[in-house]
């Protein structure tokens, strides 16, 4: 597959030329393929925000290059204002940003900004809000009248009306209870699977990106500590911990079994294959 975006030895330095200079990326490089679902994963201060904004042009690079499609997103006005469009960026607590006076309005406020004609726009409420589990039946109420959890579904409603190429999560599922957490996460892996949009998520919780990311990045002090498969960035469980990571449930407890002498893989991250190896085991201990 060819690559949708590409990061070219990016660099970031906050407040240049004062006290308080701080690069919060540096020299980054990687590509992101179209069509993938890419984990975002560090530490508080690793530099995972301050990416995702160079992405459609919210922040511009100290030094370094980002390109869309094979062209820089900074190559001109029009460009860089097409690349905001493309790039679909969902901020932490997006909820916070609601403001008209209805769901409807509130959704189809990007489309408009777009020049789309009232069909269309309409058209693309509809698909965005059953995309994002908002009921039609709620469409005309104010969002504030909402549930906490339904005005962030309204609100990644809103991003993904806009149609992007490519949709950028920023702890989709921060504060939401269990239940919330696990429906949200199944809309947008629905929403990938149905649109074949590029997804990209910044998660704290390894369980969610394991169970839903076909690579992992890992930042580390604003550089890329890892890239790869979710199995071999789980197999440096060890080095994860030493910068301030966890590894998810299941990895933790096959870790532990190969520690007390058992035959199994501790890069194990997902259920299925957790039960297969357990299964396995059961079956040559003759039980």
């Amino acid at each position: 597959m060819a690559a949708i975006i590409e990061v070219r030895d990016l660099c970031h330095t906050y407040s240049v030329g004062t006290p308080f200079e701080h690069d919060a990326i540096k020299h980054m490089e990687f590509t992101v393929e179209k069509g993938e679902f890419l984990g975002v994963i560090g530490h508080t201060g690793s530099g995972k925000s301050t990416l995702i904004q160079h992405l459609n042009g919210l922040l511009k690079p100290t030094s370094g290059d980002v390109l869309l499609g094979g062209e820089s997103i900074w190559k001109d006005k029009q460009t860089t204002r097409r690349a905001r469009f493309r790039v679909g960026l969902v901020f932490q607590y997006p909820e916070y940003q609601l403001f008209e006076d209805t769901v409807f309005k509130d959704i189809a406020f990007g489309p408009k900004n777009m020049g789309l004609k009232e069909d269309e726009i309409r058209q693309r409420v509809l698909r965005a809000a059953g995309f994002a589990g908002v009921d039609a039946a709620v469409l005309e109420k104010s969002p504030f009248d909402l549930s906490g959890g339904q005005k962030r579904r309204v609100a990644i409603a809103g991003v993904i009306a806009m149609e992007p190429e490519i949709v950028i999560f920023d702890e989709p599922t921060a504060g939401l209870d269990p239940a919330g957490r696990v429906s949200l996460l199944e809309n947008i892996r629905a929403y990938q699977k149905a649109t074949g949009a590029t997804v990209l998520m910044v998660s704290h919780s390894m369980d969610d990106v394991a169970a839903l990311a076909d690579r992992l990045l890992v930042l580390n002090e604003g550089r890329i500590e890892m890239l790869g498969a979710p199995s071999e960035v789980f197999a440096r469980a060890e080095r994860l911990q030493e910068i301030g990571l966890t590894v998810p449930q299941v990895t933790s407890l096959f870790l532990r079994l190969k520690e007390l002498g058992l035959p199994v893989d501790p890069a194990t991250y997902t259920l299925e294959d957790a039960l297969r190896q357990l299964l396995r085991l059961k079956g040559g201990a003759g039980c």
